[in-house]
Formats: structure tokens, C-alpha cells, sequence
């Protein structure tokens, strides 16, 4: 329950009992985090295996070594982890054991990424509109005819690159 103090503050005692769980996620005197963990527990990655394959891919590095998913991180480790083709560089502000709600794994750490690449705002070639139905023949014709276009191909090449026969 939380004390009349923090109603009078305007603290949110939903955040209070946030912050309270992420203390009690976190390891106890003299313990160690593991990397693959840590970086799972602040949603870096989705899964701890990902984070543990990433390590052992050479993805994770720990103030620039190259480290093994059994590594013990520490507060103040400058973690670079390469993911879905970006690269995140956070600094570590608090050990956590275990996986915490977005807002307060980000307060786990610093974040020191560059900004995300802009999305595409094409729409992919060859997407229908949900519920067309099934395309017809000269639908078909016309996006293999597209989709020619964008390929390795070039302009007028048939599949896997050979001329169209005509």
C-alpha cells in the first residue's frame, strides 16, 4: 500500500510498486547477471536464447570484448549488441535477474544507440489489399511482371536472370 507521503508527492503508486518488483528482480548481494540474461531481462532481445546465441555469434560485446553468454555484467559495462540489423549501446545503470515491464527496464540502463534507420514508406511490391480474392490471371501476369522489374535480373529478364522467351 503506498504511504500518504508519496499520494501528497503525486507519485504514481503504481510506479512505486513497479520500481519496488524491478529491486526485487534484481540479484542479491555478491550475485552475478549473466550477459544473455541481462539483455533479455531489459528487452533488449525477445528471448534469452536469442541473447545467448547473439553472444556466442560474437554480437555482444562488453566495453568492446566479445563475450560469452555465462559473461557477469556490471553497473557502468558499456554493452554493444548488433540485433535485426542495428546496433544498440547502452551503459549499465542496474543489475536485473529478471524480465521487467518496458518502462522500468528502461531504467536499467542508458541508451546510447544512434537513432533507428527511417522505415520505407513504399509499400512493398506484389501486396494485395485483403479481401480481392484470388488474383486472376492477368493479376498474376502483371506482378511477376513487377516483381521481374526489382530483381537481380534487370529489365526484361525472365526468372533466374535468363532472357523471357517470346
Amino acid at each position: 500500500m503506498a504511504s500518504q507521503d508519496d499520494q501528497d508527492q503525486g507519485v504514481d503508486p503504481r510506479t512505486t510498486a513497479a520500481v519496488a518488483a524491478a529491486e526485487a528482480a534484481g540479484p542479491a548481494s555478491g550475485e552475478n547477471v549473466r550477459i544473455d540474461s541481462w539483455i533479455w531481462a531489459v528487452r533488449l532481445v525477445k528471448t534469452r536464447s536469442i541473447g545467448a546465441t547473439a553472444c556466442r555469434g560474437g554480437h555482444v560485446r562488453v566495453n568492446g570484448e566479445r563475450v560469452k553468454p555465462a559473461y557477469s555484467v556490471r553497473v557502468g559495462d558499456e554493452v554493444r549488441l548488433r540485433h535485426e540489423g542495428r546496433e544498440r549501446i547502452v551503459v549499465v545503470k542496474r543489475l536485473i535477474r529478471k524480465r521487467v515491464g518496458a518502462p522500468i527496464a528502461v531504467q536499467c540502463y542508458v541508451d546510447n544507440s544512434p537513432p533507428p534507420p527511417p522505415r520505407e514508406a513504399v509499400a512493398p511490391i506484389g501486396i494485395r489489399d485483403r479481401g480481392t480474392g484470388r488474383p486472376t490471371k492477368r493479376d498474376r501476369r502483371e506482378l511477376e511482371r513487377l516483381r521481374d522489374l526489382g530483381g537481380p535480373g534487370g529489365f526484361g529478364d525472365g526468372p533466374a536472370g535468363r532472357p523471357k522467351e517470346r
